[in-house]
């Protein structure tokens, strides 16, 4: 069973606890991110959440979304993710910000969470192979038409990421 790092309401580290536990019922604080990757043409990277997911399952997300294991920053963790569900090795990620969300998922479970927002930039398409376990369509998007989409059409994107764009467009990121 795989242990993520829980924290605080200021995100200093409790311990670990089981992913699964985590999501559950309103769900226990813990550390995630959204890797945000963007093509050499300022693309960003969208990938679909496998059907097999338990929580928005085939909703559209960043490129990667994950969480923290004991010992790894954002930065770490992002980067091992992209390796692990699209093949991308890099040293390129930055990471931007991070905010709180807490939102529940039907009545499956819910997402409590400290995330933090990283970005790799300049990747060509063909470095891309994602895992069908994690992730079952990706697509390329600019950022000015995904904002606009997102404001006709939430309901097809996770939570996690339509904050991630507002919180990125107000901090000149995007």
């Amino acid at each position: 069973m795989e242990q993520i790092v829980i924290v605080d309401e200021n995100d200093n580290y409790i311990g670990e606890e089981e992913k699964e536990k985590c999501h559950d019922g309103g769900g226990i604080l813990h550390r995630g991110f959204l890797a945000m990757v963007f093509n050499r043409d300022g693309e960003l990277f969208l990938t679909r959440r496998s059907r097999k997911k338990r929580l928005w399952p085939g909703f559209w997300d960043g490129t990667v979304a994950s969480h923290l294991k004991k010992g790894e920053d954002y930065e770490q963790a992002s980067k091992r993710r992209l390796r692990q569900e699209i093949g991308l090795a890099t040293d390129q990620v930055q990471y931007l910000l991070k905010f709180h969300y807490r939102v529940g998922y039907r009545d499956i479970g819910a997402e409590n969470e400290i995330c933090a927002i990283t970005e790799v930039k300049g990747v060509e398409s063909g470095w891309i192979f994602p895992d069908p376990y994690q992730i079952s369509e990706i697509r390329t998007i600019a950022p000015g038409l995904l904002i606009g989409e997102m404001a006709g059409s939430r309901d097809i994107y996770t939570p996690w990421l339509t904050i991630a764009v507002e919180r990125m467009r107000e901090n000149g990121f995007l």
